[in-house]
């Protein structure tokens, strides 16, 4: 049941996230947070981090994390395929229809109005994202504020425009300073 389980909750995230793995984020968080309680939300915001720090798409890592926690290797394989279907087979589609009918105004429109939505899911991932690094699980209040993620944050996030550094490097180096800081202040 589980493995049925996983295949259709997958299917359904490849098969409504357009504009790639940032906007696929709230559909995987609605599926395996609320919908499923197969995760926590400090364990989903977990596998959004690793997800985005292995090789591959935000969705297919989560649902290979999400498939193996609940079921094994078999789980992992499974979410995988379910996650991948719906877009090999509108890839497929779209690529025939996209030739064909590329020169058309219509179809110039409908990709027009695509990204608007795309901007505003990546938006929303985001602030969702940000708010849960900065407060946890916790009431949004100053008190709860976790000002060591809010430094690392604008610390990161100033460097990044200010020297165009490659953002793993800002990555691994959050990563030992956070694991520095977190270790010595309670």
């Amino acid at each position: 049941m589980i493995y049925l389980q996983l295949y259709i909750s997958f299917f359904q995230i490849g098969l409504f996230s357009f504009g790639g793995g940032y906007a696929a984020i709230p559909l995987i968080q609605e599926q395996v947070v609320t919908m499923n309680h197969w995760l926590s939300m400090q364990a989903f915001a977990d596998v959004v981090t690793i997800s985005q720090m292995t090789p591959g798409p935000i969705a297919i890592n989560a649902a290979t994390f999400v498939g193996i926690q609940m079921g094994g290797t078999l789980g992992a394989v499974i979410a995988t395929i379910g996650c991948v279907t719906p877009s090999v087979v509108i890839s497929l589609f779209l690529a025939y229809v996209y030739y064909k009918y590329k020169n058309l105004s219509i179809v110039k429109g409908i990709m027009g109005g695509l990204r608007p939505a795309v901007v505003a899911l990546i938006t929303a991932a985001g602030i969702s994202l940000t708010i849960l690094a900065f407060f946890g699980q916790k009431s949004l209040t100053i008190t709860n504020l976790d000002l060591i993620a809010v430094l690392l944050f604008m610390s990161g996030f100033f460097i990044l425009r200010k020297w165009k550094i490659n953002p793993l490097l800002i990555m691994v180096a959050a990563g030992i300073i956070g694991g520095v800081l977190y270790s010595v202040v309670p």
